[in-house]
């Protein structure tokens, strides 16, 4: 299939990228991918101040990850063809734009229409992995995205953590003029990160942005593994999103009676993850993408499970948390490295429509877990988030059998025996 060259492509040899950038990335991803994640501790006393019902609050995250769909599918697509750098400087801005709305809304319509045009601008923290994979070698796909899912994860324990203290002992607007402020100091440092298109910043006159959309059809045609991983990933982040929704109305109901700080208190024990990732994502790379990931959703559907029997003790929950903070996101690193070993002109559209297939499910989820939560408590909450895992563990394996039975032909030359 032809594609464009960009600036990423091969031609033009893009610079290797160095070990300080990296990390710098995953931190700037880190601070990004937060802003989603601020409103999980303080659920309840946001739908308090605005006077709202359990299930209406559910609209503030499910706007919010399907406007990142949204986001994802029209603007993703650009890194293809317009300067990463560029892209990333306009995101970030408009992200700051939104959050400081957030902050200051009077109006619970307001502050979902923030929480929108948020997500929407969410998009740095995927762009950069294809940006990233073009620059590295593809032996180390594994390892380097584990890094970058370390930023993310440390963003999602430092938004948990810090909105639930920032909640309780300041008042949940206080959580967002401190990430506002945080937003305006990454909307100027991340571009003097990123590298400039090499050989020049304009897009390729010979491409337009609808031809550049319409060609999302004809890569899902040529790799239509794509939309198993983009399913899987859904469901897994859905799952992650419709529990944490649970979680942050359970602890703080009448029946366990926490604080909202105690729920970001929570999301500390995930920090054992920071150090495991990068290794396990090396683990990956050695096992392969696809058994590696049959391996971690079997994993999180273990620690879903345990939620059924944990849910009204606050140390018992710790167990089934860790294990579906461990799980979670490796699902994703693996799903990631189905794909971004292909061609590097393709790998942002690859990524689009992974990330669209995930914020689907996310942005579903979210509000399915805070109606479940509303009609039947805490176990339909986590009786909606085993069915989701079940979902997941069965495509896994379904992707799985399907790479052996097509290994087991190119190595015989015949179809293996029923």
């Amino acid at each position: 299939m032809a594609t464009e060259s960009t600036d990423e492509s091969a031609d033009h040899h893009p610079q290797r990228l160095t070990q300080a950038r990296l990390y710098l990335l995953a931190a700037a991803s880190a601070v990004v991918t937060a802003n989603a994640y601020y409103i999980h501790p303080i659920i309840a006393q946001v739908a308090d101040d605005f006077g709202i019902s359990d299930a209406m609050i559910g609209m503030v995250p499910a706007f919010n990850q399907i406007a990142l769909a949204l986001g994802i599918f029209l603007l993703l697509p650009l890194g293809d063809w317009i300067s990463n750098r560029r892209l990333t400087s306009i995101f970030v801005t408009c992200q700051f734009l939104a959050i400081a709305l957030m902050a200051f809304a009077q109006d619970y319509r307001l502050f979902v229409a923030g929480s929108t045009v948020l997500g929407f601008f969410t998009i740095a923290p995927y762009l950069l992995p294809a940006y990233v994979s073009k620059r590295v070698d593809p032996a180390q796909l594994g390892q380097v995205n584990a890094i970058l899912t370390v930023g993310i994860m440390m963003g999602i324990l430092l938004a948990r953590a810090g909105s639930g203290f920032l909640g309780e002992h300041f008042g949940w607007r206080t959580v967002y003029v401190v990430a506002a402020s945080v937003m305006l100091i990454v909307s100027i440092l991340l571009p003097l990160i990123m590298e400039e298109r090499v050989g020049g910043g304009e897009p390729d006159p010979s491409r337009s942005y609808r031809g550049l959309l319409l060609s999302l059809g004809s890569i899902i045609r040529h790799y239509p593994e794509i939309l198993r991983s983009g399913t899987i990933q859904g469901l897994s982040f859905g799952i992650f999103l419709s529990v944490w929704m649970g979680l942050g109305l359970h602890l703080t109901s009448p029946d366990m009676g926490y604080g909202v700080d105690v729920v970001g208190y929570l999301a500390v024990f995930s920090i054992l993850n920071l150090f495991t990732t990068p290794f396990l994502g090396k683990l990956a790379d050695r096992l392969g993408a696809k058994r590696a990931r049959v391996g971690f959703a079997g994993l999180q559907l273990v620690g879903v499970a345990l939620l059924l029997f944990t849910g009204h003790s606050l140390w018992w929950l710790v167990l089934p948390i860790l294990l579906m903070n461990f799980a979670g996101p490796l699902v994703d690193i693996t799903g990631r490295m189905t794909f971004l070993s292909q061609d590097p002109d393709i790998r942002t559209r690859l990524m689009t429509i992974y990330i669209v297939m995930m914020f689907v499910g996310g942005g579903a989820a979210s509000w399915a877990g805070t109606a479940a939560y509303d009609w039947g408590g805490w176990i339909a909450n986590a009786g909606l988030a085993v069915c989701l895992s079940i979902s997941a563990l069965g495509l896994a394996i379904w992707s799985y059998w399907e790479e052996k039975v097509t290994q087991e032909e190119n190595s015989t030359g015949d179809p293996p025996l029923p």
